[in-house]
C-alpha cells in the first residue's frame, strides 16, 4: 500500500478546524501517512503537513469560490493514484481529478446536502449548486465510506442511483490520548463557571443541524442547581444568532448559571470542560455520527443526546449515557425530554459517573483511529487497478 499515491482532499486542516469533517481529516491523515503515500490539499495557505489552494478570481459568492478551488485541487493531483474527498467543499475537486487523471475517487460522507435544507437560508443559490456537486461525485464515485450505518442507509436512500456494494461503513474515531479526562479546574475560572455546582455543557457551531436552540429553551426546566455551559459560535446566518442571542438571554433573566462561550476554545480547554461537566448534551436534529460525543465520552462524561443518524451507534443508551427521541412535528417534546434526561442524571451522580466510566472504556475499544486508517486503505486498495 506506501506505493499507492492518495490525495486527500479537504476544506478543513489544522489550524483551521471548525467541524466533525475537519477532525475526522485531521487524525485520519495522521495515521494514513504510516500506511500510504499520502499528499493532503485543503483551503486556504500552505501548512505544515498540506498543500493550501485559494479562489484565484476572488469570487464574491462562496459556491463558485469553492469551484474555483476544486479546479486548483483536480489539478494538482496528475501522477495520483486515487483521491479522497471530504464534504461537498472538495468532492468537485475528487470528481474533476477522476474525469481528468482517470483515477479512482473515493467520497466520505459527512452529511448529506438533501438532510440538510435549512442551508437554503444561508447559501441562497449555493445550495443549489452544493448539492448538484454532491448528487455528482455520489453518483460517480468508485467507493463512498458512510461514518454510520445510519449514515449509509441515508446515502441509499438520498441518491438511489448508487449501488450498495460501493458504500462502506466505516465509523469516525477519536484519540483517546488526546481526549482522556483532564481534573484541573483553572479553565472554569477563567469562563466563570462555579465549580461547586453541576453544569451541563454544549459544544458545537449554532447551526440549526446542532439543534442548540433547542437545548437553551429545555434550560427553563433544568433543576435548579444545575449550571448550562454552551460553547457556541459560528452561527449560520445573521439571522440565526440573533434568535440564539435573544433564547441566550431571555434564560439568563430567568436563572442563574448560564454560560455562553462564543469563541472557539483551545483543545486543552475543551477536554477540560468536557471532563468537569455532569453531561454533555447533544442535542442534535441531524448527526451522521457526532464525533463530540466521543469526545465526551473519552474524557469520562456522560451523555443525553437525540436518537438520530448515527448517534445510537456510539452512545449506548442507558450504559454510556441517555437517548431522546426527536421528531420534527413534536420539538415540545424533544425538548421536554432534553430536561427530564439532564435532570435525571446529574441528580444521581452515582449512575452518571458509572456512565461515563463506560463510555471512556467504548471509545478507548471502539473507535482507535489507527484501525479506522486501517479499513480506509484496505478500501484503497479494492479499487486499485
Amino acid at each position: 500500500m506506501r506505493d499507492m499515491k492518495i490525495g486527500l482532499l479537504t476544506r478543513e486542516y489544522p489550524p483551521d478546524v471548525y467541524g466533525g469533517a475537519g477532525v475526522h481529516v485531521e487524525f485520519l491523515a495522521r495515521e494514513l501517512r504510516a500506511l500510504v503515500d499520502l499528499d493532503v490539499h485543503c483551503w486556504g495557505a500552505d501548512r505544515d503537513g498540506a498543500h493550501g489552494h485559494t479562489d484565484a478570481h476572488g469570487y464574491a459568492r462562496a459556491a463558485f469560490s469553492t469551484m474555483d478551488i476544486a479546479v486548483s485541487m483536480a489539478a494538482a493531483l496528475e501522477g495520483h493514484d486515487l483521491a479522497h474527498s471530504h464534504t461537498w467543499y472538495a468532492n468537485l475537486g475528487g470528481h474533476l481529478a477522476k474525469l481528468h487523471h482517470g483515477i479512482p475517487h473515493v467520497v466520505t460522507a459527512h452529511s448529506l446536502e438533501p438532510l440538510r435544507p435549512w442551508k437554503a437560508e444561508q447559501l441562497g443559490g449555493g445550495y443549489r449548486i452544493s448539492s448538484w456537486i454532491e448528487r455528482e461525485a455520489y453518483e460517480f464515485a468508485d467507493a463512498i465510506i458512510a461514518v454510520s450505518g445510519g449514515m449509509r442507509q441515508d446515502v441509499l436512500d438520498a441518491y438511489p442511483a448508487v449501488s450498495p456494494d460501493r458504500v462502506h461503513v466505516v465509523h469516525n474515531g477519536i484519540d483517546t490520548e488526546l481526549y482522556q479526562p483532564r481534573h484541573d479546574t483553572d479553565v472554569l475560572a477563567k469562563h466563570g463557571i462555579d465549580p461547586e455546582r453541576p453544569y451541563v455543557l454544549f459544544v458545537g457551531r449554532i447551526t440549526r443541524q446542532k439543534g442548540v436552540p433547542h437545548l437553551v429553551r429545555a434550560g427553563a426546566a433544568l433543576d435548579e442547581g444545575t449550571q448550562l455551559v454552551l460553547c457556541a459560535g459560528g452561527a449560520d446566518t445573521p439571522e440565526l444568532d440573533a434568535e440564539f442571542r435573544g433564547l441566550v438571554a431571555d434564560l439568563q433573566r430567568s436563572r442563574t448559571g448560564v454560560h455562553w462561550i462564543p469563541e472557539m476554545l483551545p483543545r486543552d480547554e475543551v477536554v477540560r470542560l468536557l471532563t468537569h461537566a455532569a453531561v454533555f448534551a447533544c442535542p442534535s436534529v441531524y448527526e451522521p455520527l457526532g464525533i463530540v460525543n466521543l469526545e465526551a465520552m473519552a474524557c469520562g462524561t456522560a451523555v443525553v443526546a437525540s436518537d438520530v443518524g448515527g448517534i445510537p451507534e456510539v452512545v449506548d443508551h442507558g450504559k454510556t449515557g441517555l437517548l431522546v427521541h426527536y421528531e420534527e412535528q413534536d420539538t415540545a417534546a424533544f425538548e421536554g425530554g432534553l430536561a427530564a434526561a439532564i435532570n435525571e442524571l446529574v441528580g444521581d451522580s452515582v449512575r452518571a459517573v458509572e456512565m461515563g466510566l463506560a463510555g471512556r472504556a467504548r471509545a478507548v475499544g471502539e473507535f482507535g483511529w489507527a484501525a479506522i486508517a486501517e479499513r480506509t486503505a484496505g478500501i484503497y486498495g479494492g479499487l486499485r487497478d
